[in-house]
């Protein structure tokens, strides 16, 4: 069955997903640490889940800041603002709920509670 609009199945249940987030995790870009986003998290919530539904709600760039590795070389690393990861967090829920129906039971690679150790299991 075909999705035209997935975003409509982001409900405020779904967003509730930020408390799946690290709650000790840097700031965002934004300046908006864990705990002062869950002071108002209803308001909070309820304007993210309008702006998406009107399609006004669009992602911020990430900072991207370079990691340097013991080889003198960099490693790239995305810096989002908290909102962002929220909607991504709730994006994945949907998604790993529509794919889910489509995996073979024997697909184990990408899938929640379907690890590399259970494949191994399995086979022996």
């Amino acid at each position: 069955m075909p999705f035209t609009v997935l975003l409509l199945q982001i409900t405020p249940q779904l967003l509730q997903s930020f408390y799946a987030l690290r709650h000790d995790a840097a700031m965002g870009v934004d300046g908006m640490s864990w705990r002062e986003y869950e002071e108002g998290l209803l308001q909070r919530v309820t304007d993210l889940l309008a702006r998406l539904h009107s399609g006004v709600y669009r992602a911020t760039p990430s900072r991207r800041v370079y990691i340097p590795k013991a080889d003198c070389r960099h490693r790239p690393l995305g810096m989002a603002f908290l909102e962002d990861k929220i909607v991504q967090q709730a994006v994945v829920i949907v998604l790993n709920a529509i794919y889910e129906e489509d995996f073979l039971g024997f697909s184990h690679e990408y899938r929640l509670a379907h690890s590399q150790h259970d494949a191994q299991h399995r086979r022996s």
